[in-house]
């Protein structure tokens, strides 16, 4: 579908989920963007009315900003695909692996793309302590530990242990919240996200967070001071290696539009840690950073995501 039939945007932003202030930052700047590109721009936010209640008479297209559960786990793409109405993003299955952890790492160790040792734990399982140190003998996963909850994004929830007693307090406090866990084999080195759009690599940035890593904070306020680096110091060997990780991650699962891919490069070899559908387009996002040093601005990268947008994918 071209530029000529996509008059009348949706801009569907907020919702319920822990990333609602950052969906509404996204959304917003996304609405100025179309503005000034002259689309008729109107708003929803599923916090107030449901889904099903968008009137898809007055409307061409939907653009896609929400963040984290309801809106990039297939849940917001399902009622989109009901509607018959083109939406950005990837599409419900697609969304949905991405955003589960246990699937996502499945698929991308079936399609050989390196990725944390680990295991899962749900909620249900008693006696955490005992579990947690037959699971990590089994696994053969060395400390520290990251435990951070299946179906969340923006790193919230996210803990990282040094040790099974503190392993064992993070967990039992994330389950009083969440029903299934994923505990994952630390890994150090240099933090890259590298970003794809209409299936083909962008860029890949590095991230250097002054706090103890790239958590809610470090990604979202500017008090934590996170260095930017643009493009990610690799070296051009590595650098490619990396694009061309992330293109494979984004068609392993299936994805469309734009997604952004994070790794952590270490002793020479690529992790991939999760791969996001909905990547962020506030001011202190990297796509966008990513996009401006390829020498395309925010308005134009905000309609080349809009102009990908379809259903039944």
């Amino acid at each position: 579908m071209n530029k000529k039939k996509f008059k009348k945007v949706l801009v569907v932003l907020g919702g319920t989920s822990g990333e609602r202030e950052v969906s509404l930052d996204s959304g917003k700047a996304c609405i100025l963007a179309l503005r000034k590109k002259k689309y008729n721009v109107t708003t929803f936010d599923p916090k107030f009315k449901n889904l099903n209640l968008i009137d898809k008479k007055k409307i061409d297209v939907i653009f896609n900003a929400l963040h984290g559960r309801d809106g990039e786990d297939g849940i917001a793409q399902s009622y989109f695909e009901y509607l018959r109405v083109p939406y950005t993003h990837s599409g419900v299955i697609s969304s949905f692996n991405a955003m589960n952890k246990i699937i996502s790492k499945e698929i991308f160790i079936k399609n050989n793309i390196l990725t944390p040792k680990y295991f899962p734990l749900n909620k249900k399982q008693a006696k955490i302590k005992n579990i947690l140190k037959k699971f990590i003998n089994r696994k053969k996963i060395k400390f520290p530990i990251v435990v951070k909850p299946v179906n969340e994004g923006s790193s919230l929830g996210v803990k990282i242990c040094k040790n099974i007693n503190n392993l064992n307090r993070s967990s039992k406090k994330l389950f009083k919240k969440y029903n299934d866990l994923i505990f994952e084999e630390y890994i150090g080195g240099q933090e890259i996200q590298a970003a794809i759009i209409d299936k083909k690599p962008l860029g890949a940035i590095e991230l250097i967070p002054k706090r103890s890593f790239y958590d809610y904070q470090a990604k979202y306020t500017k008090a934590a001071k996170t260095r930017h680096v643009m493009p990610a110091r690799l070296g051009k060997k590595n650098y490619l290696r990396v694009l061309k990780l992330a293109k494979k991650a984004h068609e392993t699962l299936g994805c469309r539009g734009v997604t952004r891919t994070d790794f952590k490069f270490f002793k020479n070899k690529f992790y991939l840690l999760e791969l996001n559908t909905q990547p962020g387009m506030t001011n202190l996002s990297l796509v966008p950073e990513i996009a401006k040093y390829k020498g395309i601005n925010f308005s134009n990268l905000v309609e080349k995501i809009l102009l990908d947008a379809s259903i039944n994918k």
